[in-house]
């Protein structure tokens, strides 16, 4: 059996930075998911129309005024949201590379009956998210890249002659799977890591919620796209 040879301060120091990277990914986590929460909502405006979604595109812009420049808060939010990615994903990182190095050897049979789909997929679904976060940045807010016949400064135009092209659709999709995964376990996952998991009851309404919270910000995203794909939004 191997031994912990550390002195017991750096034990003491390692535990204290692996709770404050484990509860900056949860605080991280959290904003994430009340960006993602507005953003559906702004998106499923599509639904009332081109004058609807594009009145609310500019309306966003102009939250603010005088005060901000045109679209002052939304870039203040940017920022906020890139710290936060930046964060998250670090700690991650490290969290992981730490858990890699605590287990040197790897079980010839690693099973874990108590894991689900979500819980199992979170590495690698947070990294294909991350790489549809870029994608998404450069479809829809710089440079905008239409692979449609859209307008690039007509918000709902780049919307519809986005998804208007199968492959875009699948994609996203596929993210928005991801994405519906990794809600699913990091709800829970934020919810033990603030301590709010401490008794049974809690427990089940922190898995309840994240089952919710994931199923409908997933489809509340998907749904768009493939309604432009079935021509029900043209």
């Amino acid at each position: 059996m191997a031994t912990n040879t550390l002195p017991a301060a750096e034990r003491t120091s390692k535990a204290g930075t692996t709770l404050f990277l484990k509860t900056l990914m949860a605080v991280s986590g959290v904003v994430f998911v009340l960006f993602v929460a507005a953003h559906m909502a702004g998106n499923l405006k599509v639904l009332q129309g081109e004058s609807s979604f594009n009145t609310y595109a500019e309306h966003i812009r102009t939250i603010g005024e005088p005060i901000l420049p045109y679209a002052g808060l939304l870039w203040i939010l940017r920022v906020g949201l890139i710290v936060s990615l930046v964060a998250h994903v670090a700690s991650a990182a490290i969290l992981a590379s730490r858990a890699s190095k605590a287990r040197p050897q790897k079980y010839a049979v690693k099973k874990n009956p108590a894991s689900t789909p979500s819980s199992r997929t979170m590495r690698w679904g947070g990294l294909a998210l991350l790489l549809f976060v870029i994608f998404h940045l450069l479809q829809f807010t710089a440079p905008k890249m239409n692979f449609g016949d859209g307008q690039t400064e007509n918000p709902y135009q780049l919307l519809v002659g986005s998804f208007e092209i199968w492959w875009v659709t699948l994609i996203y999709f596929a993210a928005m799977v991801a994405l519906g995964l990794h809600l699913h376990h990091g709800v829970w996952s934020a919810a033990q890591t603030l301590g709010l998991t401490s008794t049974p009851k809690s427990r089940r309404i922190a898995k309840t919620a994240g089952a919710v919270v994931g199923l409908v910000i997933s489809i509340g995203f998907i749904l768009p796209p493939l309604l432009v794909q079935f021509d029900v939004i043209n």
